[in-house]
């Protein structure tokens, strides 16, 4: 047999088993006990009533005008006569006798005291040097009928009160897992990025080191993923300075030479050190969106935010290509302006360089504050869909960009409680990605900011 898995029901099903069996234990002594008493309570009795008869019948017996004559007594009036008599001479005739007496019941006369049968119990005595004898019989199955009543009076309660005892002991457990239950609920509850330290109040002294080192191992997993994202951020921050320098000397050395090859390596040297410094930028937007406060005092309205950045990328390069769509009403959200510039300007990034390049990008912002972007293209399916997130994943065999635009992306969606959402083809058409992620709205601050 399998013990259940829950702490709860193993302390509740062992301590109740315990106790039953203790329980049925005791009750066997008890009755073991009590079946011995009443032995001697009933050998008392008896001895008592054949020592209270014999002197009565001795003086009827005596006082008889007819010698050896059976005399049956009868009773005044009907009952059980758990105790059955017989008086007999020295030759074994009855000389009296109870009225529910079986003369078959009792053996001839081997001596006082206490005998025996299959089925009774029997004390004989004598008096007048041996002449008079008494044997009074018990039938066996009246001990028997009342040892089992005071079973049944000792078992009965069993009925009763285990479940009253096993729902106690339940009802104590449970109060005593209290502290371990709520403890449970709060590592449940917590995002997978909440690495702050769990409340261990109130529990258990043989639980409490396993929270204290559940908090320990929380806080060294903190410091390590801090120091991860502090050095990403720190080293990304610090080449900007030398990229940007290198990029300059590049475009002076092909401003300056008059050897075509020379310029032709300078030009690709500046597109290496321009990919680079895309690559420290969205470096240090991944250690924002892992280590940064996502989420406001106050709230802005988005629409802003995402003309802003549709205007930004919607320069030479990509003329004409972004059509952007807003409501009406303002969308108002305590997410942080600067969180929600790189979700937007990741995505539409990603559409542009990924998507048809003579099919318009459709960048889509609603009024509940769910942000859509869509561009045609081929039709991927659910695996590559689902490996797009993943940091340095890029589609297909494709080295343009830097393959952390939609892992940022998830980062914060995560983050903020919500997801990102890829589909392919776009709601409505055979073709194209749209992506699409909900952000929280509504003002939760003291004030609201337009943009």
């Amino acid at each position: 047999m399998r013990l259940p898995r829950s702490l709860q029901a193993r302390l509740g099903l062992s301590v109740g088993l315990v106790l039953t069996v203790l329980w049925l234990l005791a009750a066997t002594v008890t009755a073991v006990i009590v079946r011995g008493e009443m032995d001697e309570v009933f050998d008392s009795a008896l001895r008592e009533t054949a020592e209270r008869i014999l002197p009565l019948a001795v003086t009827d017996i005596v006082g008889r005008e007819d010698a050896g004559v059976t005399q049956r007594l009868a009773p005044i009036r009907a009952h059980d006569e758990f105790f059955t008599y017989v008086v007999r001479d020295a030759e074994g005739r009855i000389l009296l006798q109870s009225h529910a007496a079986d003369r078959a019941v009792f053996p001839p006369y081997d001596g006082p005291g206490f005998r025996q049968t299959a089925s009774h119990r029997l004390y004989s005595d004598a008096v007048l040097q041996d002449t008079i004898r008494i044997t009074v019989a018990e039938p066996l199955a009246h001990r028997a009928a009342v040892a089992g009543e005071i079973r049944m009076g000792l078992g009965l309660p069993l009925l009763i009160l285990l479940p009253v005892a096993l729902a106690a002991i339940i009802g104590a457990v449970r109060i005593s897992l209290g502290p371990l239950r709520r403890f449970r609920t709060r590592l449940e509850t917590r995002g997978a990025r909440d690495l702050s330290q769990v409340p261990a109040d109130g529990l258990p002294t043989e639980i409490a080191p396993l929270a204290a080192t559940l908090n320990s191992l929380l806080a060294r997993l903190h410091r390590a993923f801090e120091a991860e994202r502090s050095f990403a951020a720190n080293a990304a921050h610090e080449l900007r300075t030398p990229l940007a320098g290198a990029i300059a000397q590049a475009q002076r050395l092909q401003s300056e030479t008059r050897d075509p090859a020379a310029a032709a390596r300078a030009a690709e040297i500046e597109a290496t050190l321009k990919r680079l410094t895309r690559l420290s930028e969205r470096l240090m937007q991944l250690a924002r969106a892992e280590g940064a406060r996502l989420r406001l005092d106050h709230s802005a309205d988005l629409r802003g935010i995402a003309r802003i950045v549709v205007q930004d990328l919607g320069g030479a390069d990509a003329a004409g290509r972004i059509a952007l769509h807003l409501p009406q009403t303002p969308v108002m959200s305590d997410l942080d302006p600067d969180a929600f510039s790189i979700l937007c300007r990741n995505l539409v990034d990603n559409a542009l360089r990924h998507g048809d390049p003579s099919a318009p990008v459709e960048v889509t912002l609603t009024a509940g504050g769910e942000l859509v972007v869509a561009n045609d293209g081929p039709v991927l399916s659910r695996e590559t869909l689902d490996r797009l997130t993943a940091r340095f994943e890029r589609r297909g065999d494709s080295r343009d960009g830097s393959g952390l635009g939609l892992a940022i992306v998830a980062a914060i969606a995560e983050r903020i409680g919500s997801a990102l959402v890829l589909a392919s083809p776009r709601p409505g058409a055979v073709s194209g990605l749209a992506a699409s992620i909900r952000v929280p709205t509504g003002v939760q601050g003291a004030a609201a900011v337009d943009w």
